[in-house]
């Protein structure tokens, strides 16, 4: 015969394996979409952005991974990727070839006037850039000035080279460029650059591979060559407030610098996730970074 004090031992086992069986039994939430960040496969500025912008949402919790394409605007107005890493007017430029416009806000600000509809962006880079850029001696330099201005008041001149295949302005502002002199490869163009077979070497801001013993010349206010800045594109509404956060943060963190280091180092066989990672830890963003 059982007593209340057996019928409550009964009751209160029963009550434990029904719990447990419930929770035995009950689904795991589901883990976070993992959100593609797509690149450029040609471009290392695109590539190194990417993921870039990928540590910073892993940092936050986001899953992600980057994936290369062959062109990563097309793939974001598809849905294959959610993100794209780019440069302000390399889009304008693809998006709306005769826009105007070549100060960093300026084109940043018309980049933004003509993307897709369902397609937004972060903020800039406002400290990092990899736009065309005019590298002369450091004779010259002391003999002219540094400024690009300069030179485009004495556009009669100019004498560019260029590496072959690359595509250069072909102004400053006013001043119609001669033809660049072409040659195979960057230290052909640089022993022209010494020889005075050219006057003025097209390079990058951010390219790893122009050598330390020339001058960028500046390009001041307002600008003579159109402005490339690091930008994130995303699909409109498809982000959480926080993941935006994280593509801003990189913003107003990243500068030249860091992505010429990168872009040195990823040339030399480094890689990307790892080299973003690094940046990353030595550039703290959110709470840490205060």
């Amino acid at each position: 015969m059982r007593t209340p004090s057996n019928r409550r031992r009964v009751a209160l086992i029963a009550a434990v394996l029904a719990a447990l069986l419930t929770a035995c039994g009950s689904t795991p939430p589901p883990p976070a979409p993992e959100l593609v960040i797509g690149a450029d496969a040609a471009d290392p500025d695109s590539l190194l952005l990417a993921h870039v912008y990928a540590a910073a949402l892993r940092y936050y919790g986001t899953p992600v991974r980057v994936q290369t394409f062959a062109d990563p605007l097309a793939e974001l107005d598809s849905g294959a990727a959610t993100i794209v890493a780019g440069r302000t007017g390399a889009v304008l430029t693809r998006l709306a070839p005769g826009v105007a416009g070549r100060g960093d806000a300026q084109v940043y600000k018309a980049m933004i006037g003509v993307l897709p509809e369902g397609v937004t962006a972060g903020d800039y880079t406002t400290a990092a850039e990899d736009k065309p850029a005019l590298a002369v001696t450091k004779a010259t330099a002391k003999t002219n000035g540094k400024e690009l201005a300069g030179l485009a008041k004495r556009c009669a001149t100019a004498r560019p080279g260029k590496v072959r295949g690359t595509v250069v302005p072909t102004a400053l502002g006013g001043c119609k460029l001669p033809a660049s002199a072409e040659f195979a490869d960057v230290p052909a163009l640089f022993d022209a650059l010494r020889a005075g077979s050219v006057n003025a070497a097209w390079t990058t801001t951010a390219d790893p591979t122009t050598p330390g013993d020339v001058v960028l010349l500046t390009d001041g206010k307002p600008a003579l060559i159109r402005a490339e800045n690091g930008v994130a594109l995303y699909r409109r509404n498809e982000l959480a407030p926080q993941q935006v956060v994280a593509l801003n943060e990189v913003a107003g963190v990243l500068d030249t610098a860091a992505l010429t280091k990168m872009r040195g180092a990823l040339a030399t066989g480094a890689d990307p996730q790892a080299l973003a990672q690094d940046w990353l830890a030595e550039n703290p963003i959110g709470a840490q970074g205060h």
